[in-house]
């Protein structure tokens, strides 16, 4: 599960123990045509009941989840499989216009081009210290694909290329370093506390969901906060708690659109890719507090 907040009185142990091996078994079956029915027959529960204490467990109703698994299966089909065809047929989608109909969206991309990694894409990075580690700055011709921050310059390369396997990846070159230097510069400011960084190129890939709550979270002043529930809520999806930090924990682009900003409901810091450390210092530096 999702590190998140309840949106509902919460469950019964029991219940909430179903509802857990249900998932499971979603997630160990995503090629299977599941219905309402059946998964209420499998929790021992009514159609109704299921729905709603689904719902409120997950964010999301089980139609939904099922969906969600079986675009997990497609994507590492797409990465693995010999074909594309053969992923959407093993993701259990049964054609493949049925999958640009509705999947595309999804994975930000088609699946051909999914499949490809990145390919034709060239992306130029640069590597400084910063206040809070080793920081990594990459870009394509559209603007900032990837900011984030590691323990080494090696580690920071190696999750850049992963993340882009079939990309030109190169070090910045001379004639545009000057530029790259100045959004360094810039994000290094705001590191320490100054809010500097307004209006830097970015360009964001991900689903449909996930750019809806990235556009939120650019629009949240600095040294202000707001909880999974308020993204939830602002974006339209009161109940996709989780799917909100889910969005937040798959952000490639750190500070820059500020996923740092997003806490639990109780005041607790909830996740952070880079490190609940970092989370913190940033918060307090844009406080004025660090």
């Amino acid at each position: 599960m999702n590190d998140s907040e309840s949106t509902t009185a919460p469950l019964s142990i029991e219940l909430r123990a179903r509802i857990e091996a249900l998932c499971r078994h979603i997630d160990a079956n995503p090629e299977q045509t599941l219905s309402l029915a059946a998964l209420a027959a499998r929790a021992r529960l009514s159609r109704f009941h299921l729905q709603r204490s689904f719902k409120a467990f997950t964010g999301v109703t089980p139609r939904q989840y099922a969906d969600a698994a079986r675009l997990r299966r497609l994507k590492a089909g797409l990465r693995s499989a010999e074909s594309v065809t053969g992923a959407i047929v093993d993701a259990g989608y049964g054609s493949a216009s049925r999958v640009y109909e509705r999947v595309a969206t999804h994975l930000g991309m088609t699946p051909g081009e999914y499949r490809a990694g990145g390919k034709g894409m060239g992306i130029s990075y640069a590597m400084e210290e910063s206040v809070l580690g080793w920081l990594l700055m990459a870009a394509t011709d559209r603007g900032l694909c990837f900011v984030q921050f590691g323990d080494s310059a090696d580690e920071l390369i190696a999750r850049l290329k992963a993340e882009y396997p079939k990309a030109d990846v190169t070090p910045m070159s001379e004639p545009a370093r000057p530029q790259f230097e100045a959004w360094m510069a810039a994000l290094a400011t705001q590191l320490r506390g100054a809010r500097t960084t307004a209006g830097l190129p970015l360009d964001l890939r991900g689903t449909a969901f996930q750019m809806k709550v990235w556009a939120y979270l650019l629009k949240i002043p600095s040294g202000e906060l707001r909880s999974y529930t308020e993204v939830a809520a602002a974006i339209g999806h009161p109940k996709a708690v989780r799917a909100v930090a889910s969005a937040c924990a798959a952000n490639r682009v750190g500070v820059l659109v500020p996923c740092h900003r997003v806490i639990r409901g109780d005041g607790g810091m909830g996740g952070y890719r880079w490190g609940l450390e970092r989370k913190r210092a940033l918060i307090d530096a844009e406080r004025g507090a660090g």
